[in-house]
């Protein structure tokens, strides 16, 4: 397995994003997780990405439940968690980056996790009348209390990494990026480059729409995130198929599979971008590994801008309510 860094440790050049441990594309089980954490052992990925709302903690349970069998994986695996999503006690949801509930939230992580601290600590969404500054000494007060050993920030705009990076270190910015949101590539991909910062790229294969199996229309009205993503209603969903249905083609002609293609391309964006896929499936996990495998020649990244050009997708990737929290910046 390739290597890359985050605050200069050195990682798996892809991850495992734990999201898919928490039923959020369909049920599974935390037999199912551990499968997928023991093939990324095999595998030698060693970056595991979570998040305390994941499951409302079910995806850090099956990790820690994980570690807790196989204690010496704790060493190998570089983890990841994030806070600052958050209820009122009428349900609705807010975003709280104060030191007090980041450094509960985290606390509870790390119980969850059976772990005294993480390797990566991260702002999942930006509190937007807080000051970024405020919430970055927050974090390096973490960092001091030995709690996490480096922190980042989820889907923040180039002009806040700017400003965080200004009174510390940021060592990861994560953010969607894929051939079908590429969106980072004004300005918060050049800005990490920048500064050291790495880039871990969420949902790298699409949502399903970058491999040989895409989700199935009769499965969207039952997940509860997918069912009002814009790109997984009608018309968009056909038309997204139809356009991806050439990248299978050509994944298929250069005898890959389309996912590993498509892990490969977020590879080939930069020696700073660190994709994250997330399955419930072994196999699936694995076509994901074959990409970070692939070097892919300039002819073949030319072939693909040429069945999948910047702009192809059809809808928004985030409908109204999914946009509450991300900072839009182009």
């Amino acid at each position: 397995m390739k290597t890359r860094q985050i605050a200069g440790v050195e990682m798996s050049a892809m991850g495992v994003g734990a999201m898919s441990f928490a039923n959020f594309y369909g049920p599974t089980s935390d037999e199912n997780s551990w499968a997928i954490l023991d093939a990324a052992l095999e595998a030698g990925v060693t970056h595991i990405d979570t998040a305390n709302v994941y499951g409302m903690g079910r995806s850090e349970d099956a990790i820690g439940a994980f570690l807790r069998d196989r204690p010496e994986a704790r060493d190998i695996f570089h983890i990841a968690t994030k806070a600052a999503i958050t209820r009122n006690a009428d349900g609705v949801r807010y975003f709280d980056n104060s030191l007090a509930h980041l450094e509960a939230e985290l606390d509870k992580s790390l119980s969850r996790l059976g772990t005294d601290c993480v390797d990566l600590f991260y702002v999942h969404r930006r509190e937007s009348t807080r000051p970024i500054e405020e919430v970055t000494e927050s974090l390096a007060a973490l960092v001091a209390k030995g709690k996490t050993r480096a922190f980042g920030f989820s889907e923040i705009a180039p002009s806040s990494l700017r400003r965080a990076a200004a009174v510390h270190p940021v060592a990861a910015v994560q953010s969607e990026y894929s051939l079908s949101t590429r969106a980072p590539e004004l300005g918060l991909v050049q800005e990490c480059a920048r500064l050291g910062t790495a880039l871990v790229a969420f949902s790298p294969v699409g949502r399903s729409l970058l491999t040989d199996h895409p989700i199935e229309a009769s499965r969207v009205p039952d997940l509860e995130w997918l069912c009002e993503n814009p790109r997984f209603l009608s018309p968009d969903y056909e038309a997204n198929i139809a356009a991806t249905d050439r990248f299978r083609a050509l994944a298929a002609d250069m005898g890959e599979p389309a996912a590993a293609l498509a892990i490969a391309w977020t590879l080939a964006q930069g020696d700073h971008v660190i994709p994250i896929p997330g399955t419930r499936s072994v196999s699936h996990f694995r076509e994901c590994v074959r990409g970070a495998e692939i070097d892919l020649s300039a002819d073949d990244l030319a072939r693909i801008e040429a069945v999948l050009p910047l702009g192809w997708a059809h809808g928004d990737r985030y409908s109204v309510g999914q946009w509450v929290g991300p900072e839009r910046f182009c």
